[in-house]
């Protein structure tokens, strides 16, 4: 049998090694180290905000974002419901409601006309989500949210190193919330960031992620501190920033790989009818955390994804069922299929295929002409379980 191609690899190499090897050999400080601070600043300079605040996680930075801008009991959160859990739990999270919106058909970024709509005297949020590494359409979801001031909170999670019409994301909101976690753009294992231009909202974070203590200075200093605010210990690691550390310095590197391999994926799949690869609709840079296609109608995507398994192929379905429709939001808010048209529509055609920045040629290759015979496999499939209208 051919030899297994995953979804993803994590780029590692004997830097990542080193600086984990200094963070461990230190013997002391791997709370709270120097690779903390030296991997924020280090943030706050690609990025080119003022303030970047990490956490363990990506979706504890969305409630850490979310608590510091004081949303809780009685707000409604704008959210979509084509994307990862996370996105709405963090809003249950703070004792919040997830509204949800539609999505853009082409880009499958939330509907800003939708959103409009959405819009209440209870809005206390937007939480637009920028899918598979690819912008969505902020610059009108900037505008709806300064009109019924209310904050913009994006979910940069896919998105680290991608922009909006020159506008780096994760800048472009009151605050942002980023994702280390293992399969994304700048992989850490787990871990999270805030970031944000706000002073204020800074240090409340700064507190929020150390149980509400004024100073930072717990572990260096001879008294326990003064706490100020509710919060809890959600602070990433000083091993987990130094392998940040490590990985920001080739960040950019990573992007040009994945954008050459989506380029080579998109090359091999544009004569495969059916097959749409996700695109950035000309808003943007597309780092392409995840490498999606949209099958047609007429290509029963289960047979594609059995074809590329029986091939030794990874491959994944970002995201089905859409939030709204797994029990736990069915059963707490009552949303039936349905409800958001174009976001079951997509979460029912889509399918991801491997990514990450060393696939090799062959590896590519083989994962293109697989998809072509899956498709056609899938699409006898589904013809011939279509009616005869002749009959």
């Amino acid at each position: 049998m051919s030899e297994e191609i995953p979804l993803f690899e994590i780029p590692w190499d004997e830097n990542d090694v080193a600086n984990a090897v200094d963070s461990l050999t230190r013997g002391s400080y791997w709370a709270n180290g120097p690779y903390i601070e030296e991997f924020e600043r280090g943030l706050e300079a690609y990025l080119g905000v003022d303030h970047a605040i990490t956490v363990n996680s990506g979706t504890t930075a969305l409630v850490a974002a979310l608590t510091t801008h004081g949303i809780g009991e009685g707000d409604e959160v704008i959210v979509p419901s084509f994307t990862f859990i996370a996105t709405a739990n963090a809003v249950r999270l703070v004792g919040a409601r997830p509204v949800f919106a539609d999505i853009e058909r082409e880009t499958y970024g939330i509907d800003p006309e939708h959103v409009a709509t959405l819009v209440t005297d209870d809005t206390a949020a937007i939480v637009p989500v920028h899918p598979y590494g690819a912008p969505c359409e902020i610059g009108l979801l900037e505008d709806i949210a300064a009109d019924a001031d209310v904050a913009l909170i994006e979910d940069a999670a896919e998105a680290f190193g991608g922009d909006y019409r020159g506008r780096t994301l994760g800048t472009i909101g009151d605050s942002a919330a980023l994702s280390f976690c293992q399969n994304k753009i700048l992989p850490t294992g787990e871990g999270g960031a805030v970031v944000t231009d706000d002073d204020e909202i800074a240090r409340r974070l700064d507190r929020f992620r150390s149980h509400g203590r004024a100073s930072d200075d717990y572990f260096g200093s001879s008294d326990s501190g003064e706490y100020v605010d509710l919060g809890t210990n959600v602070r990433m690691s000083d091993l987990v920033a130094s392998i940040g550390c490590s990985q920001l310095e080739k960040v950019e590197d990573h992007i040009a790989n994945r954008r050459r391999v989506a380029t080579r994926l998109s090359e091999g799949l544009a004569d495969v009818a059916g097959v749409e690869p996700h695109t950035a609709a000309g808003r943007g840079r597309h780092v392409y955390q995840l490498y999606t296609v949209t099958l047609d109608e007429t290509i029963d995507r289960d047979v594609v994804i059995d074809t590329l398994s029986s091939l030794n192929i990874a491959s994944k379905i970002y995201w089905e069922p859409a939030v709204h429709l797994t029990q736990s939001y069915r059963d707490e808010y009552g949303y039936r299929r349905g409800s958001l048209p174009v976001t079951e529509e997509i979460a029912g055609r889509v399918i991801s295929l491997p990514m990450h920045p060393a696939l090799p040629a062959d590896q590519i290759d083989r994962i293109t002409s697989a998809v072509e015979t899956g498709v056609e496999r899938g699409r006898e499939v589904d013809t011939a379980d279509r009616p005869n209208p002749a009959n």
